[in-house]
């Protein structure tokens, strides 16, 4: 190609690729003024209006404080899951079952 056709191919791309950001800028300005343009109490409020409870007046605005189904005592520590040899020989037992036995090859036989 002859550098005059380059140069036309060129400044073809670089002008319709301006008027496709061109067209893009004039859309989201329309689109932008069409949100504007609407009802602007209908966007800004997504909820209805708070209304009072019909005898609210007579009603206690919080609940009571729960009362506490029980307390742990302070002086008795946590427990381990697996308690130690002794305690177990004294009758304590575990917290969880025993974990299953792992899995294991052969070993590798070295060349």
């Amino acid at each position: 190609m002859s550098d005059e056709a380059v140069k036309r191919e060129i400044r073809d791309k670089l002008l319709f690729s301006s008027a496709l950001v061109a067209a893009g800028i004039v859309i989201s300005a329309l689109s932008v003024n069409q949100i504007r343009a609407g009802d602007r109490q209908y966007l800004a409020q997504a909820t209805p209006p708070l209304q009072s409870t019909p005898g609210a007046e007579t009603k206690p605005s919080a609940p009571a404080e729960p009362v506490t189904t029980g307390t742990r005592p302070s002086e008795m520590p946590p427990q381990p899951a697996r308690p130690d040899p002794e305690a177990q020989k004294a009758g304590a037992q575990p917290a969880l079952p025993p974990a299953p036995a792992e899995k294991t090859a052969p070993p590798i036989q070295q060349k």
